[in-house]
């Protein structure tokens, strides 16, 4: 079976089968408390598919955009559960899982966006599914102001999805599918919405007695 994790937006987590169908799915919407529910939402979907831990195979996580206290709680919780198990990370990028869950019920090019505040918005611009159902993603994942990105839509006719959930039944449908195909999975790097606040001096500062 795969678990497959996002903290992006809200927190998400879901079981897939052998087949990588979903059996099971639990979101939490509330942005601020992913620490306190990945937990507990990964316990409800290994309980409501009767399965264990020792059931997963592999684990797919999202890996934004997304902010960077929210997202890390995803990606750790997925590193940690994939090491106890000795199985593999999936790493996909959030927007894409956003993309597929659209794009399979439209033909229509879509653009992904999450507010990336002070007035910019950070996209992913997709022309719709390969022949593997695997959204092509044409532009970004990138950050610009709202101004641009209302251009880009209207300039190229594409649907504009606000990402307000990502589904990790999506995110977990895409591994496998990247997965299958031999594609290529997204790098180990977060993609921040911001850069934290608080970063690590350059240097140690000297202090005298």
């Amino acid at each position: 079976m795969l678990l497959a994790l996002d903290t992006s937006v809200g927190s998400s987590a879901a079981l897939l089968d052998a087949d990588f169908r979903v059996v099971v799915e639990h979101s939490i919407d509330d942005s601020r408390r992913h620490a306190e529910v990945i937990g507990d939402l990964v316990s409800r979907c290994l309980s409501g598919a009767g399965a264990t831990a020792l059931d997963v195979t592999a684990v797919a996580v999202g890996m934004g955009p997304g902010p960077f206290t929210g997202l890390r709680v995803g990606i750790a919780a997925a590193n940690t559960f994939a090491f106890g198990r000795g199985i593999r990370v999936l790493r996909v990028v959030s927007h894409d899982a956003v993309a597929l869950e659209h794009l399979t019920q439209t033909a229509n090019p879509v653009l992904v966006t999450t507010d990336a505040r002070r007035r910019e918005r950070y996209y992913s611009a997709y022309s719709g599914l390969d022949a593997h159902g695997i959204p092509v993603r044409v532009l970004g994942p990138a950050v610009d102001s709202d101004d641009a990105t209302t251009a880009v839509t209207e300039k190229h006719g594409y649907a504009r999805v606000d990402a307000e959930r990502i589904p990790a039944g999506a995110v977990g449908v895409l591994a496998a599918r990247i997965l299958e195909h031999g594609r290529e999975f997204a790098g180990a790097e977060p993609l921040y919405l911001r850069a934290p606040d608080v970063t690590v001096a350059a240097g140690r500062k000297r202090v005298s007695t």
